[in-house]
């Protein structure tokens, strides 16, 4: 039998699915009315409901007259929400490879990607850890991680996309040195890296500029996407992991501009333990600039 906490977490975990499968249905058709929402999810409307005024609060729906109807905004494609409903395969095969530049001891900044939530899941296998996050999410993921001391960055909270950011969160940052800082992107644009929020750069610049080593898990699509604002050339990272799905010509263009690019291992596992080192794994391939 399922203790109190233990229940209360499996009610969030479901209604986190819940409310990611609802937003995903909503930007795929547009428009959906609240009541078929109920039928095609098996719940009641008041539920419904609840869960579209949390999503409206978040900016990805709109909800009006019996219909929930999707918001086109650079918003949508920043939320944690819509992101973790995304090329969920390749975000655990690149975290498996992500896992293994961690080492014990460290001190890392961790971003607010949806890839590097999939990495944090592993890291009860490199403990002892020092972990700084402005990150909601990532905080109650390894607040109770046995080996894990957790330093929580404050500032203005932003539910969107569950972090807290602005001038406090970037004075705390500047305060700190960290070995490694792992981070994703939107998109990649001339093998730059862009994101949909100022906001948003100038957190990762922060981290950025406070580690000695910066690492960037980036899946196959996001060379196919665009957005507004600039962080870093992927040259500037000292290692860019990317999936097996990532296109040959894709690889061999980073390798030819020095970016040192680790391809990860054809398979993303069920997100449980390690997989071998890159250097030493005949399904990993790896560059040096």
């Amino acid at each position: 039998m399922k203790s109190g906490a233990e229940a209360h977490e499996s009610r969030l975990s479901r209604r986190g699915e819940r409310q990611r499968a609802i937003s995903e249905a909503v930007m795929a058709e547009g428009a959906v009315r609240i009541d078929e929402l109920a039928e095609r999810f098996g719940t009641s409307q008041m539920t419904v409901h609840r869960d579209l005024d949390e999503l409206e609060a978040r900016g990805l729906l709109r909800k009006s007259r019996g219909m929930a109807t999707a918001l086109s905004s650079s918003l949508v494609e920043s939320s944690d929400v819509f992101r973790s409903g995304q090329q969920r395969w390749e975000k655990r095969e690149i975290a498996r490879a992500a896992i293994e530049f961690v080492e014990a001891g460290q001190a890392i900044f961790l971003d607010d990607s949806t890839t590097v939530l999939e990495m944090a899941r592993l890291i009860p296998s490199r403990t002892p850890l020092t972990v700084i996050t402005n990150v909601l999410t990532l905080i109650n993921e390894l607040k109770a991680t046995r080996g894990v001391s957790l330093v929580a960055l404050g500032g203005s909270y932003y539910n969107w996309c569950s972090s807290f950011m602005g001038g406090t969160t970037i004075e705390a940052i500047n305060r700190l040195r960290a070995d490694v800082f792992i981070m994703s992107t939107a998109a990649i644009t001339d093998d730059i890296c862009f994101f949909q929020s100022q906001a948003t750069v100038d957190i990762k610049r922060a981290m950025f500029n406070a580690a000695a080593k910066r690492i960037l898990l980036v899946d196959h699509t996001k060379f196919e996407r665009r957005a507004l604002y600039a962080l870093a050339p992927l040259s500037d990272f000292d290692v860019v992991i990317v999936d097996s799905k990532t296109g040959p010509d894709v690889i061999s263009r980073l390798k030819s501009h020095n970016v040192h690019v680790v391809v990860a291992a054809g398979h993303a596992g069920n997100g449980e333990g390690s997989v071998p080192n890159p250097s030493i794994n005949p399904n990993a391939e790896e560059s040096t600039p």
